[in-house]
């Protein structure tokens, strides 16, 4: 659709937004109606002249994509897919943060059609679209044809000054210059209010320099409320070639208020009744609450341009698939997020393999053993790490090293004809694990991928509030933290997880995985892949694990299972007692349970390496693997507390930081011993 040229028009559409924004916070009696009103003309610029969208369709793959990422002002979008034509009624609006509404306080994807991510947490929206923006372009790399052009759209996304305070923002950014993302293309709210006032005592960055030295193009500062202005500016982004751009734009908060316009006022509180009243007049706006003009409406309708939009990428997608009919099948299955059709034998090879080889490898390095199986079947797997590829060991033959030339385009690191050449699919994150995790998410929600990315365990912290984003956002992101415990050794205690475990088994909706050795390694991530509306984080070790006999390796994929009965090791008598362990924990209990059996005391062994999908399992099940009547010894090594969940009469743990020394001088000094833990099982039992 093209921009009206009428000002009266675009007035009208922008103080639609006004209106809707200040009525709608009103009468929740809370919300953010400054950035709202700040930048509804810029909101016309974009939304009423460029963005390609059709509000029939919200999910049609080759859409733009657009991120508030200053997820606060919420009002701005609800009233965008209102006006724009979504399926998202004036009901809706009047329902504003309250319980159940399409209309939350932040921008939540899967409630709202037409969110593409949910935002708020400042600073990981414009991440996000940064993922998404490498996500267009790696599948236009790999799927576009000398004249047939299937991935070919822009990522938008709004930002204000707490997204750039947000030290993710340097992250994310920095890497879309390097990239040469220039679809990618961000509108800087520059109004210089924030919650505690004016910005400048705490916040004097020269974001247009800051933005240039990452290869981003700047333009501006411009008027960000000349609506024809910033449309000019969106047209010159859309120009460029290999950077990504920044369009700064001078807005002034809470736009057409008389009293609070330009203040902090404005930003997190309704505007108050006498205060609309004036800002109506102010406006010349003369409807009532939450009532429309129909040529409102007729300005905003982009229901038609978005159907021809969508019309005409179907029909160069089907010329493309009869050109191309397998590509195509491809391309479809992929942006549907469905598995190959082989997907169960590669992962039944992948853990068969590992089950008959039984070898003693530290579990990152059962890991990338994995990773060869899937990686060489999956082209959606994308992978990464935090500077860490040669210790998270995520990299495989298959997934070479992602890299851009210096025309903008993605290197081809197999010659081949045309395009057929391979694009990298290992990502050097460098050391930024916070925007790293951002971007796997912006990945995952763009479709055609499924990210990973390493670093070690203990700098899941970085990432924390991007793997709680991607469990809110039921996202197939999987994380690879390695490096999980005091097994690490002389690195001591800054990079010795001890919470952590525990830590990330309390985000609802993420699967954590510590498994203990090849096997369970490869059913975690078989079972990480095939999860799509959970992220999964694997939580390996440095040190080698010896390979723990078993009979059935499906069962692991119960989170956890009986891994050895007292027969195993010679004794014909019901247990006794009951271990649970995981990871490198596992093996100290199976070596218990062999010195408790020459002491004739009988302990059945369970691994759980997953105790978040255990717990999704049946009553009957679970009572099967953990009889009410034993009594259960877990050991872990990382913090106690977790484990009393499980009714346990003792847990072995470490509720300190860790030493600077050798592994196996460390287990020994914190007590992670066999010895101790047949001390235990004997005290428990009062034998």
């Amino acid at each position: 659709m093209a921009l009206p040229t009428s000002p009266d028009t675009l007035g009208l559409m922008a103080n639609a937004i006004r209106a809707l924004a200040m009525d709608a916070v009103q009468q929740a009696n809370s919300g953010h109606p400054g950035a709202p009103m700040g930048m509804a003309d810029i909101a016309v610029a974009l939304w009423g002249g460029h963005l390609k969208h059709n509000p029939a369709n919200p999910l049609w793959p080759d859409r733009d994509r657009f991120v508030l990422s200053n997820g606060h002002g919420s009002m701005l979008i609800y009233a965008l897919l209102h006006l724009s034509g979504y399926d998202l009624p004036m009901s809706e609006l009047r329902n504003f943060r309250q319980l159940h509404s399409k209309t939350p306080g932040h921008p939540e994807v899967g409630i709202t059609p037409g969110i593409e991510t949910t935002t708020g947490p400042l600073g990981q929206g414009i991440t996000n679209a940064v993922g998404m923006a490498l996500a267009e372009k790696l599948l236009a790399a790999e799927f576009n044809r000398p004249g047939h052009s299937v991935v070919n759209h822009h990522t938008y996304a709004f930002l204000g000054d707490g997204c750039l305070m947000e030290g993710i923002s340097h992250e994310a950014c920095a890497l879309a210059g390097a990239w040469k993302l220039n679809k990618l293309i961000a509108l800087y709210d520059d109004n210089g209010i924030s919650i505690d006032g004016q910005v400048q005592p705490w916040y004097v960055d020269d974001a247009g320099k800051r933005f240039e030295a990452y290869g981003w193009n700047v333009i501006g500062p411009i008027d960000g409320h000349d609506a024809a202005a910033v449309s000019t500016a969106i047209a010159q982004a859309k120009g460029s070639a290999t950077k990504p751009t920044l369009v700064i734009c001078k807005t002034a908060i809470g736009k057409g208020s008389p009293n609070r316009a330009g203040t902090s006022k404005a930003h997190g509180e309704p505007l108050g009744a006498e205060e609309i009243k004036l800002t109506r007049a102010a406006l010349g706006w003369v409807h009532e609450p939450f009532v429309m003009p129909e040529a409102a409406y007729a300005a905003w309708d982009a229901k038609a341009a978005g159907d021809t939009a969508e019309t005409e990428w179907a029909q160069r997608f089907a010329s493309y698939k009869t050109a191309f009919p397998e590509l195509a099948a491809e391309f479809a299955r992929r942006m549907a997020g469905d598995l190959p059709a082989g997907f169960a034998e590669v992962a039944v090879e992948a853990v068969g393999s590992a089950h008959d080889k039984a070898e003693t490898v530290a579990s990152r390095k059962a890991s990338q053993i994995a990773l060869e199986h899937f990686t060489a079947k999956l082209p959606e797997m994308l992978g990464g790490s935090a500077d860490l590829t040669g210790s998270n060991l995520t990299n495989t033959k298959s997934t070479p090293a992602l890299r851009m030339a210096a025309d903008g385009s993605v290197v081809k690191t197999e010659a081949g004809e045309g395009a057929d050449g391979r694009i990298g699919r290992h990502i050097n994150y460098g050391v930024r694990e916070f925007g790293m995790a951002a971007i796997m998410n912006g990945v995952a929600l763009h479709g055609g991928y499924i990210p990973y990315g390493g670093t070690f365990l203990t700098f899941s912290d970085y990432s924390r509030n991007a793997i709680r984003m991607a469990a809110l956002m039921k996202l197939r992101v999987i994380h690879v933290f390695t490096h999980d415990s005091i097994g690490l050794g002389e690195d001591g205690p800054t990079h010795q997880s001890v919470e952590h475990a525990a830590s990330l088994r309390l985000i609802p909706g993420l699967d954590v995985w510590r498994p203990a050795d090849t096997t369970e390694t490869a059913v975690a991530w078989s079972m990480a892949l095939a999860n799509r509306q959970r992220p999964s984080a694997l939580l390996l070790s440095r040190q080698n694990l010896p390979y723990a006999p078993k009979a059935d390796a499906d069962v692991i994929t119960q989170g956890g299972y009986v891994l050895a009965e007292p027969s195993e090791v010679g004794l014909k008598k019901k247990a006794q007692a009951v271990i649970i362990a995981t990871g490198s924990e596992v093996q100290l209990a199976l070596h218990a349970q062999a010195a408790l059996a020459q002491r004739k005391i009988a302990v059945r062994v369970v691994s759980m390496p997953s105790t978040t999908v255990f717990d999704r399992q049946g009553m009957k099940y679970k009572q099967s693997v953990l009889p009410a009547k034993l009594p259960r010894i877990a050991i872990e090594a990382g913090i106690t507390d977790f484990w009393w969940k499980y009714g346990c009469a003792a847990v072995i743990g470490i509720d300190t930081y860790g030493e600077s020394a050798p592994a196996p001088e460390l287990f020994k000094h914190f007590h992670l011993t066999a010895d101790n833990l047949v001390a235990t099982v004997r005290k428990v039992l009062g034998k």
